[in-house]
């Protein structure tokens, strides 16, 4: 299916990238205006874009109303700060209830049940049941176009930051497991991050990974390893020695069972090492495929 966007509606546009590029965090900005109104207000077009200094930017997009800018935007435009509040499952609910496009003078922590909480380095209010608050200074707003879905970038500077106990593992770092974040994707859907769908990738600190180039051609072409599988296997700086020390009882198994059909014993190996792979148990993955070259 080919979209040429010259060829797209302003909404068709939104509607197809929103369903595609996801999911999306969730900025769940607190802001005041300049007589000190409050507005709360949730946006997926947000990110991280800086640590040093640290820098976050979300874009409210204008609307085909005739009140084309947000009461956000507005307030960040007569009052240069915001509170960023990280959305986690428990609070899905009265954040995607905040997002009704209530009359400015309709305070949106009233109307989802959410309490204000004092910051401490700028004026609008923390959202006391998020689990990490933002306190930021805005320090640029860069508008992306005039007409309907066009973004004006919010750049903010991120000036401290609240983080719950709770969220905290035995490290003293945010253990996302216990975070729950919650993303946005297109239409009503949402996803949860949670413990169930959590998954660790190691990469290379200090040495380059060799590549998939660099891969024996056995297990480079293997027609049962993914292109995950073999991303894992690449990533160590060069390729392990046999472990003399290496005792397993399914691969003994295997070599004496196929032991007379070399394609059979390969395709067990690759089932098996595919196994150990999927549990992240890459060394061992390694020591069953590199066990081949030694039959």
């Amino acid at each position: 299916m080919f979209l040429d966007f010259k060829q797209l509606s302003a909404s068709e546009k939104q509607s197809w990238l929103n369903s595609a590029i996801g999911p999306r965090p969730i900025c769940f900005a607190s802001t005041m205006d300049a007589n000190g109104q409050v507005n709360l207000a949730p946006f997926s077009y947000f990110n991280l874009f800086s640590s040093n200094p640290p820098i976050v930017i979300f874009s409210p997009l204008k609307s085909a109303n005739q009140n084309p800018l947000k009461h956000t935007l507005q307030n960040v435009i007569e009052h240069p700060e915001c509170v960023i509040n990280l959305v986690d499952y428990s609070m899905v609910a009265q954040m995607s209830l905040s997002s009704c496009a209530y009359p400015k003078a309709i305070d949106e922590f009233t109307k989802s049940g959410f309490t204000k909480a004092a910051a401490t380095m700028v004026q609008p209010p923390l959202v006391k049941e998020a689990k990490i608050q933002l306190e930021c200074k805005v320090i640029e707003i860069k508008s992306l176009g005039d007409g309907p879905g066009a973004g004006q970038l919010v750049i903010a500077e991120v000036l401290c930051m609240h983080v719950a106990e709770s969220i905290l593992g035995n490290d003293k770092k945010i253990n996302p497991a216990q975070l729950n974040l919650v993303a946005r994707l297109g239409g009503d859907w949402y996803c949860k991050v949670d413990a169930f769908n959590l998954f660790e990738i190691n990469k290379p600190n200090k040495q380059l990974g060799m590549g998939i180039d660099q891969l024996p051609e056995g297990i480079r072409n293997s027609q049962i390893l993914t292109g995950n599988h073999l991303g894992l296997l690449a990533n160590y700086h060069e390729l392990p020695a046999v472990d003399p020390a290496f005792n397993d009882e399914r691969l003994k198994n295997i070599i004496q069972y196929y032991g007379i059909s070399p394609t059979e014993m390969e395709r067990e190996l690759h089932l098996y090492a595919a196994e150990l792979l999927n549990d992240n148990r890459i060394e061992t993955a390694w020591q069953i495929l590199i066990s081949l070259e030694n039959v």
